[in-house]
């Protein structure tokens, strides 16, 4: 079994594991599940790998988009430039981090985006650019 899941706390408020669990149906993907992990502190993200020997990879929310990074062995050069990480893979024993919100968000505005704009004013709390 493929296992992949969420890191933050709470995590009450996400959507994510049903998210991914009807994805994963619809898409006809067999044999992955996913499942939120509430840490209520990111010192125990080590363990959370340890003890999950089939987790794959993981989504990251808050609190741990920048808080993550130091147990991490690698960032691609979007998490690198953000300075957080919102997704993270593991290749073999080594834990990379991603950040994907980039490439989401500037796909959700180029449909809206005409020849006239030319400034734009993003509000946020996220990573930084």
């Amino acid at each position: 079994m493929r296992l992949f899941g969420l890191i933050g706390f709470p995590l009450s408020h996400s959507f994510s594991k049903g998210f991914f669990t009807e994805k994963f149906s619809r898409e006809q993907i067999p044999g992955c599940t996913y499942e939120n992990f509430p840490i209520p502190d990111i010192s125990a993200f080590p363990a959370l790998w340890e003890e999950n020997p089939a987790l794959e990879g993981l989504n990251v929310t808050i609190p741990y988009k920048q808080a993550v990074i130091p147990y991490l062995d690698e960032l691609s050069d979007a998490a690198k430039a953000i300075g957080a990480v919102n997704c993270i893979r593991r290749e073999g024993k080594r834990l990379i981090g991603h950040n994907t919100d980039v490439l989401g968000f500037g796909r959700s505005l180029k449909p809206l985006l005409k020849a006239h704009h030319t400034q734009a004013l993003v509000l946020g709390t996220g990573g930084r650019l």
